[in-house]
């Protein structure tokens, strides 16, 4: 089966955008393109929006946006094969269920910082948290531009070579289908004195040091993709400072920021790990959260 490239829009300007992005990537991809709406029927707010009437009105008016939203992709990619579907449910639930027949789910993501809005609020955050596939945020003034020839997909690395496994996997496939340069960070901090072990401490000694050594762990972990995907060119970073900090410090180069997603449930609700988050909310590039197998 071929996994399409899936976007779920809403209308939103932030959901035209990645509408637009999913159209480029499938194209690229040579993937089919699945356009996804879910909604609920919700009186008052219909009103709010000057439509009158019941459910089916409601349907009515959703379809027809969706499918004039559609319109401006098939004009622009004529050849791409594209399916719509209008789902009445709930959003979080329908989202999830889309992602997993996708090869990638590409969603819109408004605001920056502590004021956010639909996706990333308690629905983006379930849909990213519980996704078994990739999703892809983009913002509203993404340009097709951004994504020309020297800007880098930039991707985080840490931990052993098989915590990241799966967002260097997507990095390199994505930088593939572009001919962009990879740019592969991992951050470091000084440990507290009790963290090594003693055997780690010997690999410490014979590496010179505590940089040298996050760069030997770093190139063992890029290695593996180096050799499947040769004619990327891979650039590796190693910075000393929170993952968050270093990550963001490159953000400005980078056409995606690709991070992995380490979420777990806690009692307010799905938590998607503080670098992605941070991510999220503070990179104006578009940014893949990658989930582990």
């Amino acid at each position: 089966m071929t996994r399409p490239i899936t976007a779920g829009v809403d209308g939103s300007q932030e959901s035209l955008a990645a509408l637009a992005w999913a159209a480029r990537e499938a194209v690229r991809r040579d993937r089919p393109l699945r356009v996804v709406h879910a909604w609920r029927f919700q009186p008052q707010e219909a009103l709010e929006a000057g439509i009158e009437g019941d459910a089916d009105s409601q349907g009515e008016w959703v379809h027809s946006a969706v499918t004039e939203a559609v319109g401006t992709v098939t004009e622009r990619h004529p050849d791409l094969a594209v399916t719509t579907d209008v789902i009445e449910g709930p959003v979080a639930d329908t989202l999830v269920a889309a992602a997993a027949d996708a090869e990638t789910l590409v969603l819109g993501s408004r605001g920056h910082g502590r004021i956010v809005g639909f996706l990333l609020g308690s629905v983006g955050q379930q849909v990213i948290a519980a996704a078994t596939r990739p999703v892809v945020l983009v913002r509203s003034g993404d340009q097709p531009s951004s994504e020309a020839a020297g800007r880098e997909i930039v991707v985080g690395q840490q931990g052993d070579p098989e915590d990241s496994a799966e967002a260097l996997r997507f990095a390199f496939e994505t930088a593939a289908a572009r001919g962009a340069t990879v740019r592969v960070v991992r951050a470091w901090n000084l440990p507290p004195v009790f963290a090594y072990s003693p055997g780690s401490l010997k690999l410490l000694d014979e590496a010179g040091g505590l940089e040298p050594y996050e760069k030997k762990r770093l190139a063992a972990a890029v290695r593996p993709w180096r050799e499947r995907f040769p004619d990327v060119a891979v650039e590796e970073h190693v910075e000393m400072g929170s993952a968050s900090q270093v990550l963001l410090s490159v953000a400005g180069t980078a056409q995606l920021m690709v991070v992995g997603r380490r979420a777990h449930r806690t009692a307010v609700g799905a938590r998607i790990g503080s670098v992605a988050h941070g991510m999220l909310h503070h990179a104006d590039c578009p940014v893949a959260v990658v989930p582990p197998v």
